[in-house]
């Protein structure tokens, strides 16, 4: 497994402890206990309208303390955990990654989306960057549509995938919180390379469905954000989404990533954004606007063997909207006030 072992289990164990503080911090202590596992300047990116914030009290009063006033007895349920070296700057970034949702009781109003007294899962994913025994660096991505959607919100025009709770991997193995074979972590990598050679940049010249069977398993499972939906199976999936988003957009800039890494079956990356586009309509059944936007995007692999089996995708549509002159947030929970 190599002498990067170490570092990438004391990077884990930081971000595991830093869970288990922020989860059981009580009122008022978000931000001491943020400030203690981050660094001064620490930089966290988030979803519309959040962005970027800087500290740990602009992180603690901007999202934390509004959220767990929201969503009461906060709970994280992680379904993948994994860390590793950043491809992107040649290995020497070590970043730790956990998926899963925030799950609580949604009893008070956030971001004006008006609270139901029940269940609600917020559906999150965050990359942090670890050094010198603190968190430098976080993009941490949220599901804010799906939330909107769980209080009974319309935020976009019915979707082509399925609206769910997403669960987490087939093989219920996702956290991996132990060291993991250097070879396997690897292949993951190498195969989500593959699949970004095809995928990333539309150009393989091959018919869609048999670019997919390039890489992805014939049962493939694409787990897509609130408005886009969820979708299974490489026919379905090229139906479903893969087909429509190309035909809805046009002017793709080349994929470029923050942060891009692997452990075991499990791999993924994050940009900001990972690439534009401009809409020519259709996408999301909404109409062109002949703008270029920005496309901010998690994408997490789960490997079987040489084909990728399973994708959780967190796309920051709310921003990229946004950036067409759509502010859907506001314009969704200004309806549903009384």
């Amino acid at each position: 497994m190599g002498g990067q072992v170490p570092v990438l289990q004391d990077a884990k164990d930081l971000v595991r402890g830093f869970h288990a503080a922020l989860d059981a911090a009580g009122a008022g202590t978000l931000e001491a206990v943020l400030a203690a596992h981050v660094s001064s300047d620490w930089l966290w990116r988030g979803y519309h309208p959040f962005g970027e914030l800087r500290g740990a009290a602009a992180v603690a009063e901007r999202f934390w303390e509004p959220l767990r006033a929201a969503l009461s007895s906060l709970q994280r349920r992680d379904d993948i955990f994994f860390a590793g070296r950043n491809e992107i700057d040649g290995g020497k970034s070590v970043w730790v990654v956990s998926m899963g949702h925030l799950m609580g009781l949604f009893d008070a109003p956030w971001l004006g989306i008006p609270p139901t007294g029940r269940l609600a899962f917020l559906r999150y994913c965050a990359f942090n960057r670890v050094a010198g025994g603190r968190i430098r660096e976080t993009a941490m991505f949220f599901d804010i549509p799906h939330l909107m959607l769980q209080a009974g919100l319309q935020p976009f025009p019915p979707a082509t995938g399925a609206q769910l709770v997403q669960p987490g991997p087939r093989t219920h193995d996702g956290l991996l919180f132990g060291p993991q074979p250097t070879a396997e972590g690897e292949a993951t990598l190498s195969l989500i390379n593959a699949m970004i050679a095809d995928l990333g940049q539309w150009q393989s010249g091959l018919p869609l469905e048999e670019e997919l069977a390039r890489t992805w398993a014939d049962d493939m499972i694409w787990w897509g954000p609130a408005g886009i939906g969820a979708t299974y199976t490489i026919a379905r999936y090229a139906r479903q989404h893969s087909g429509p988003f190309r035909r809805g957009l046009a002017d793709r800039s080349a994929t470029r990533h923050v942060a891009r890494l692997a452990e075991g079956h499990y791999g993924g990356f994050f940009g900001w954004p990972n690439f534009t586009a401009r809409p020519t309509g259709g996408f999301m059944g909404m109409p062109a606007t002949g703008r270029t936007g920005e496309f901010r995007v998690i994408d997490i692999y789960r490997r079987e063997g040489d084909r990728l089996a399973e994708n959780w995708v967190f796309i920051d549509l709310l921003h990229f909207w946004h950036q067409q002159g759509v502010d859907i947030l506001a314009r969704t929970t200004e309806l549903a006030r009384p």
